[in-house]
Parts: structure tokens; sequence; C-alpha cells
């Protein structure tokens, strides 16, 4: 038995390795400055929860991650958890698209053992930052056997949420980030205590294993507003095999816009509506005849979501359009 978890922190930048010019600055300063090492070597208390090992992966905001970037984390955190002296990941990440990569990990790493996402909201400059609690936090949770087998989680501001729900909804307060369900529970003087479940499919009984993955179709997302030009819906839909169609209300289409996404649809493209609500169900065959113009629906993805799982999706062979839809169903 050891003394104590074996856990090995990533790094790959963003604001919780910011540094601004003075401690005012809370949303002013320079991203992605500070190494890993740096900043755990700022938190002495993390040494008593485990034995840490830190790596540089990637050094930069996570506005600037795409497909290739996905991959890259994805495949390397699959590499880590393999160690059998490796009890747990942490991620630190930038908060811009932390939803996005998390909820990736939640779907193809194939490992029941903690994977934590974690960034702040300041840099760890700022007399106010969260960096500091969040790591921390993060790795609590990380240790803990209760966080075994709940797919990836994101721990932010004393929560812990799931990958699947999680999304960031302030640009710039410490509580930026939600759940529509509500967090998983909470982290109260560096012990995590649960309270729901993840209930949605996610990592080893999921179709999909990041090592299988060498490339993911492209998927867009267009945002729906009352004056969008029809000519946008085909502009996107000529060199992208998905379209996440983030539609008013529960997912509406305007009339002069049901047009191009039919004929996208009928072009190949899987067309998907969601909603920029950001909150609710997309109900198929409700505010639009889904089965007659060949569209999906998300049921209550947000459209950044839907997109990660609709990449995935289509990875399976043949993409199916009902295939796809039970997907959005199931994950």
């Amino acid at each position: 038995m050891r003394e104590k978890p074996n856990i090995v922190v990533i790094g790959t930048g963003g604001t919780i390795a910011g540094r601004g010019e003075t401690s005012s600055n809370t949303a002013s300063y320079d991203c992605s400055v500070l190494t890993v090492n740096e900043i755990l070597s700022s938190i002495p208390e993390v040494s008593s929860l485990a034995n840490l090992r830190a790596e540089q992966l990637l050094q930069t905001g996570s506005e600037n991650f795409n497909n290739e970037h996905l991959l890259k984390i994805g495949k390397r955190i699959s590499e880590v958890l393999k160690d059998d002296d490796v009890d747990g990941v942490i991620l630190t990440h930038g908060t811009d698209t932390i939803e996005e990569t998390a909820y990736f990990l939640h779907l193809t790493l194939k490992s029941v053992k903690p994977v934590v996402v974690v960034g702040s909201m300041r840099p760890p400059s700022a007399m106010s930052s969260d960096a500091s609690l969040n790591l921390y936090n993060a790795i609590s949770v990380a240790v803990h056997p209760t966080s075994r087998a709940k797919g990836t989680l994101v721990v932010a501001n004393d929560e812990i949420h799931t990958a699947r729900d999680v999304t960031k909804a302030n640009s710039f307060k410490l509580e930026a980030f939600r759940s529509p369900y509500g967090a998983l529970g909470y982290v109260v003087e560096g012990q995590p205590r649960y309270y729901r479940m993840p209930w949605r499919d996610h990592t080893v009984s999921t179709q999909w294993a990041i090592d299988d993955l060498e490339a993911l179709p492209k998927v867009d997302i267009i945002y729906a507003y009352g004056a969008l030009d029809e000519r946008v819906i085909d502009t996107v839909a000529s060199d992208a095999r998905g379209l996440i169609y983030a539609g008013t209300g529960n997912g509406n289409v305007a009339l002069h816009i049901v047009a191009p996404l039919v004929a996208a649809a009928r072009n190949g493209v899987h067309v998907v509506r969601a909603s920029r609500t950001g909150n609710g169900v997309v109900i198929r065959n409700g505010a639009q005849p889904d089965d007659d113009y060949g569209w999906l629906v998300v049921d209550d993805q947000a459209p950044q979501k839907a997109r990660i799982l609709l990449m995935l999706a289509m990875l399976s062979t043949p993409a199916e359009r009902s295939a796809l839809q039970a997907a959005f169903y199931r994950y």
C-alpha cells in the first residue's frame, strides 16, 4: 500500500497559468505564462495530498484549441492512465473551452481512474485568485476513492461537475460554471461530497476509444438570430460533414432558413437542431418536422457539446441517422 496516491498533473496553459501586472488585475492579464511546475510550487499544501508528477503538454489559452489539440490531450492522458502506478490525472486548462475538452475526454477515455479538469477565472497573481484553491480541490477530488468511475470531472468554485453537463456561463465572475441539473457535489474543507451520479453513459461504456482516433470529422455551429442570411448555411454546409444549428427557443428555424438546411441534409450533411438558450430540451418533430427534413435534435445538449458528440457519433460505420439520433439520447 502506498502512503499517498500518485497523481499526474498535465498543464496546457490558460488563466490558471496567467499573470497580471498587479494584484488588482483580475480580468486583464497575460495568459499561459506559468508552467505547471511553477503553479504547483506556489501551493505547498498539495504535497500532503498526493505524490505529484507534473508535465507540460501545451502552453496556450484554450480558445486556441482545435480537434488536433483534443486528440493530443486525450491520447496523452490515456497513455498516463495505463500506468498501474498512476491513480488519477489532473488537467489544468483554460476555462474558455474547458467544457468541450472535458466532454471529449468523458466520451473517449477508457479508464475508471479519476480525471479532473481544472482552470481558474482569475490568474494566480490576483489578490482574489481562485487558481490555488481550485487546483487544491481538484487534487482532493482526484485522490478520493468516491471519484472513481464517474467519468471526467470539472472542479471549480468548490463544486464538482460532470463534464457532460457543465458550461461556462459567465465571462469573468468566480461562479462562472453551472450545470443545468446542478453540480454532482461540493468540495468541503478539501473533501469531496457527492450528492448525485452522472446518468448518461461515459468512458468505459461508450463506443469510442481515444487510442483508436486519428482524426475527427468537421462539424460547425451556426448561431441563429433574426437577420441571419440563408447564404451562411450554404457556405458552412459546403465543406462540413455536420452542422449544429443553434436555433431560437426550442431549436426553432426561421422560414427562410428551412430550405437551405433541408438542402444541406439532402446533400449528406448531418443537420442537428439545438437551442441558443443554453437550457432545456429540443423536442424531435416538435417545432419542426425533423423526420420529413432529415434532421436530428440534440435532446438537452448545448451546441458546443453537441458538436463534440456529433463528431464522434459520425465515426461509427455506417453513420445512419437513426444511430446518430440514438447517440444524443444515450450520451
